[in-house]
């Protein structure tokens, strides 16, 4: 297969048929909510009350409603209407008065998002690593963030020993290596597009000369991925085993690269 220029419809459509599960599969699940944990600890340093956030890739909107519920401004976009449609329906019953604007939007579609200064970026679990041409989604942002804007963007990174050593014990030598090309085909729900894993190093290149990069923080090196799910839940000890070893190294050169997901803070300079 080869990219194509519709691919975010393709993966907005795949994520259509699972909003109302979402939530029920990652957010509220116990390896979903170790990762999201450390996610929060650093928003609430970097997302001041008062400030005016761009949220990417929003999802259901759990991560715009905690961010709201402190003072924080949001506008938050998703290429998926059901994700965003399911949003607001938690917005009316969680936090009526949060003050989150959901916008159906892709990322690659940024040129539409009306002019205006936000003092912050954040997108968490993945979300731009659906996205072919980073370094146009990064000029785009250069055009809407105030001097010293604050980002804070998560995604997936190119070697995660877990999956690795996972899939190697199941026989699927193919899966076992699937990120390390930097593109996989993805099949979700019936819809094919295209996962990239780029490095540290290439998303420098692509950040350009508008962003400085703060800080790099691994996330799930111990704690396992999502998929395992069903079989770290019924090991709480082991898990807060694995969670006091990951706030150990996380931020340590060597494994902060290898974990499940990676946390970039960075600012526009």
């Amino acid at each position: 297969m080869t990219p194509t220029i519709d691919s975010y419809q393709t993966a907005g459509a795949a994520f259509d048929i699972m909003a109302t599960r979402y939530d029920e599969l990652f957010t509220f699940s116990v390896v979903g909510r170790a990762q999201r944990d450390v996610v929060w600890k650093r928003a609430v340093t970097q997302f001041l009350p008062g400030d005016r956030i761009l949220e990417l890739n929003c999802g259901t909107g759990e991560d715009a409603l905690f961010l709201a519920r402190r003072g924080v401004y949001i506008t938050a976009c998703d290429a998926s209407e059901q994700m965003i449609a399911y949003a607001n329906t938690r917005k009316r019953a969680e936090a009526p008065e949060a003050s989150v604007d959901f916008h159906v939007l892709p990322t690659e579609r940024l040129y539409e998002l009306p002019e205006s200064f936000f003092d912050g970026v954040f997108s968490n679990f993945s979300g731009l690593n659906c996205v072919a041409d980073l370094h146009t989604v990064f000029c785009e942002l250069a055009l809407r963030l105030r001097p010293g804007a604050k980002l804070l963007l998560c995604l997936s990174t190119r070697f995660c020993v877990w999956e690795i050593l996972h899939f190697i014990v199941k026989g699927d030598f193919r899966k076992a290596v699937r990120r390390w090309r930097g593109v996989s085909p993805v099949n979700l729900e019936g819809y094919s597009f295209f996962v990239y894993y780029p490095t540290i190093r290439a998303l420098r290149k692509s950040f350009g000369s508008e962003f400085r990069l703060c800080s790099v923080t691994g996330m799930g090196i111990a704690t396992p991925p999502s998929y395992l799910e069903s079989w770290i839940s019924k090991r709480p000890r082991l898990l807060g085993i694995m969670k006091h070893f990951d706030e150990v190294v996380r931020d340590l050169p060597l494994f902060r690269s290898i974990g499940d997901h990676v946390l970039l803070s960075m600012e526009r300079v």
